[in-house]
């Protein structure tokens, strides 16, 4: 049986969506002064996360009504944004995907909304940054459903217990998997303990990735000198890939890099290591440097990679 929830916490919740839906303007008829409403962008987006879909799984992810998600996509249609084809396992079925068209208005919005909310939150420090998109990420944890079929996995800042849980997951896995010897986790230790032992948080910052409470990735951005940054120690369990942890990751470095006022971010990896060099070459760096090393046993490249802002 639930205890009911205090009047005084309702009125809170009340206030603070009131504050957020004026703070980054979501009370217009139209998103960021497009062609579209807000329920209209959401739609498009979800057209161009998927390869293919069907209207009702879209309408059930967003809780749309069928009537209102047949006018939306009909709009669409009749726009040049979307087509139909027939399903290829059930003829009956018609699945979405959107034209050329659009899928640039897609990446048009996009755009907008990235630009529209890095506005909103350029007055912030790299550690106010941090905190506010930590907060956000505890409201979805805590308000996703319990009952919901998918992982919730979200990326936070480190907490005590955090930096013990890193040198252990990097030990393991690399001398599991690579075959990388103890001096490996003895850099990783290193690292770790020079974080904790000179962390300050308006240039430094750990971020933890969780799956469902449990700690299934990292990365860490540490200061080199005044203008450069290292990229250090980024991890993401096995039984965490797939889920886009490492990209997000690598993205949180490079904002609060950014917000740091940081113009070169480093970083040192094993060519062995295809996925991560694969976020690299996506996030915008560039392999500068590689030679051969035997210093976790045997005969690994190691490679230097940098991104200037």
């Amino acid at each position: 049986m639930h205890m009911e929830t205090n009047i005084d916490k309702v009125l809170a919740v009340r206030q603070f969506n009131r504050f957020y839906t004026q703070h980054f303007s979501l009370l217009g008829r139209r998103m960021l002064n497009s062609p579209y409403s807000l329920i209209e962008a959401r739609v498009l987006w979800e057209l161009a996360a998927r390869t293919s879909s069907l209207a009702t799984e879209i309408a059930a992810d967003l809780r749309l009504d069928a009537g209102y998600m047949s006018r939306i996509l009909k709009k669409f249609e009749n726009d040049g944004l979307v087509e139909r084809e027939q399903c290829s396992k059930d003829g009956r079925c018609m699945t979405l995907a959107l034209t050329e068209y659009g899928m640039n208005e897609a990446a048009i919005m996009a755009d907008k909304s990235n630009s529209h909310v890095a506005n909103k939150l350029s007055g912030l420090g790299a550690q106010q940054l941090c905190d506010v998109v930590d907060a956000m990420q505890q409201i979805e944890a805590l308000l996703a459903p319990v009952n919901s079929s998918q992982n919730t996995a979200i990326i936070r800042s480190h907490r005590p217990g955090d930096i013990g849980w890193v040198v252990y997951a990097h030990g393991t896995f690399y001398e599991g998997e690579l075959g990388f010897n103890e001096n490996f986790e003895a850099m990783v230790a290193r690292i770790a303990a020079d974080f904790i032992g000179g962390y300050d948080p308006k240039t430094e910052h750990c971020w933890i990735a969780e799956l469902d409470g449990k700690n299934v990735g990292c990365v860490f951005l540490v200061r080199d000198t005044e203008t450069t940054a290292k990229l250090r120690l980024l991890y993401v369990d096995a039984e965490a890939r797939g889920l886009g942890l490492g990209k997000q990751l690598v993205a949180e470095c490079l904002t609060f890099a950014k917000a740091a006022r940081y113009k070169r971010v480093e970083l040192w990896t094993n060519a062995v290591l295809v996925t991560a060099r694969h976020i690299y070459e996506d996030a915008g760096f560039h392999l500068i440097a590689e030679d051969t090393h035997t210093d976790f046993g045997d005969p690994h490249v190691g490679q230097n990679w940098v991104l200037e802002f």
